[in-house]
């Protein structure tokens, strides 16, 4: 744990606390909010997976868009990593590959916030039940 020096450091660990309470509290109805599951599998770790998760849970932050964003392992799509499966509420799950950060970019703001189809849907193998 950090040093406490001033009040500012303080209220940092309040908000750093209140945001992962939030987070909490939004993961107990998670199909009202927009979902995204970012693939960290091996080679998607290597292929920059953890840059693209960093970036999407910060701009969805700075656009005040309420999402869940968490790891999975492996989507099964390895010729295209980094992989993420995009989940709007009340709608089928939607996989986009080869995302970096300037396409991920794009998903928020066009598939996320105005429903736009864009290029990059990989077919899906699998079905919701």
């Amino acid at each position: 744990m950090n040093r406490i020096n001033s009040l500012a450091d303080l209220r940092k660990i309040k908000d750093d606390l209140q945001a992962k309470i939030h987070l909490r509290e939004k993961s107990l109805e998670p199909e009202k909010l927009v979902q995204i599951k970012v693939g960290m599998a091996t080679s998607g770790i290597a292929s920059g997976a953890k840059e693209v998760m960093s970036f999407l849970i910060e701009e969805l932050e700075k656009r005040n868009i309420e999402a869940v964003v968490t790891q999975t392992g492996d989507l099964g799509y390895c010729f295209a990593e980094p992989t993420i499966e995009v989940t709007l509420p009340g709608q089928q799950a939607v996989v986009f590959g080869s995302v970096d950060t300037r396409k991920a970019d794009e998903i928020i703001e066009k598939y996320i916030k105005n429903g736009e189809m864009i290029d990059g849907i990989l077919p899906t193998n699998f079905e919701i039940i």
